[in-house]
């Protein structure tokens, strides 16, 4: 589970926790892909997610989970408020968001989705979550 709170580098992303069972550099499928992202985002290692949250919250930062989940806001719909610092939290490829994680959050925002497939590969849901705020807010500087 991967932990994202923001704002700074190119779409104003802070700071990136890499949660429970989630690889961590060095390791070679990051490296590959990171292309020296590692470098210069910082980023921590968390075992445990919820104790991530507390800290965050403590930190008036909003959490929202990425999850289909009854009550979420679709995304499109989420108007996030400027000088907010929001932690976004994506889960595991299969399993999702765990659920204590979800009713932890302060708001869960589901990608909007139509056809018959309603999954989106961690990467995929990434991009558009951070770039959809990114445009919202970030794009403004």
């Amino acid at each position: 589970m991967a932990l994202y709170s923001g704002p700074v580098m190119r779409f104003w992303l802070k700071k990136i926790y890499l949660c429970g069972i989630t690889a961590t550099p060095p390791h070679k499928d990051i490296h590959k892909t990171a292309l020296g992202s590692t470098e210069t985002v910082d980023w921590e290692y968390a075992e445990n997610t919820m104790e991530v949250i507390e800290k965050l919250k403590e930190q008036n930062v909003i959490v929202a989970a990425i999850e289909q989940a009854e009550n979420a806001t679709m995304l499109n719909d989420f108007k996030p408020q400027p000088n907010q610092k929001y932690a976004l939290v994506f889960g595991n490829e299969v399993k999702g968001v765990a659920q204590n994680v979800v009713s932890a959050s302060d708001v869960i925002l589901e990608i909007p989705q139509f056809g018959t497939k309603h999954s989106l590969n961690i990467s995929v849901s990434c991009g558009v979550v951070v770039w959809d705020l990114f445009s919202k807010l970030g794009a403004r500087g």
